[in-house]
């Protein structure tokens, strides 16, 4: 904890970690040192009701997110959307953690895309309340000026991150292992590892 009475800065970043890449661990390093954060909670997708694919197994997902974020001490992989029954959702996530750390100031992180569609989320008001979104704005964007619809009505919930450029996608490194080609650049090694020993995304 934080000495001097300070609020503890607790982070918040779900994904399908479909494998974890580079990508997402840069994202990580970044938001802990822009944000000061004391702790951030890696949460995988639990059954993933958006997606329109099958993800890989719960347990596999999970583990390849532990081995991709081992090397920083302050990211707590949380299984607590793999463990709930039934579609998962943030504001469940958020709930919980918010229970469990009442003092805390919760950050939530998403991409620009996950930003733009905010106001579809489920009770994504009560997210505005519970945490400020913190969204990653890649250096080259060339997004607009103008400010997503929910940043445009509470603006003061809203806060950017600039994360460096790097092109790396989930879809992309599957399509890859599929075709045969070496993704050890785009994911940790230790994760490159368990793709390879568990056979993973060699048919997709």
């Amino acid at each position: 904890m934080p000495t001097g009475g300070m609020r503890q800065r607790v982070g918040i970043f779900g994904g399908a970690f479909d494998p974890p890449h580079r990508a997402h661990e840069a994202l990580v390093r970044s938001a802990v040192a822009e944000l000061a954060l004391d702790a951030l909670h890696v949460i995988p997708t639990g059954h993933a009701w958006h997606k329109n694919r099958q993800l890989s197994a719960p347990e596999q997902r999970l583990a390849m997110t532990q081995l991709a974020f081992a090397a920083v001490p302050q990211v707590l992989v949380d299984a607590q959307e793999i463990n709930r029954p039934g579609p998962s959702y943030t504001i469940d996530s958020l709930r919980a953690l918010a229970a469990a750390q009442p003092d805390a100031e919760l950050f939530l992180l998403i991409g620009a895309d996950q930003a733009a569609a905010l106001t579809s989320w489920r009770d994504w008001q009560e997210i505005l309340q519970l945490a400020t979104i913190c969204v990653a704005d890649r250096k080259d964007s060339t997004r607009a000026s103008t400010q997503f619809v929910a940043e445009k009505m509470f603006p003061q919930r809203f806060l950017h991150l600039k994360m460096p450029a790097m092109p790396i996608s989930a879809t992309h490194i599957r399509a890859s292992i599929s075709a045969g080609l070496s993704v050890n650049a785009l994911v940790h090694d230790s994760v490159a590892r368990y793709i390879a020993d568990h056979h993973l995304y060699h048919s997709i």
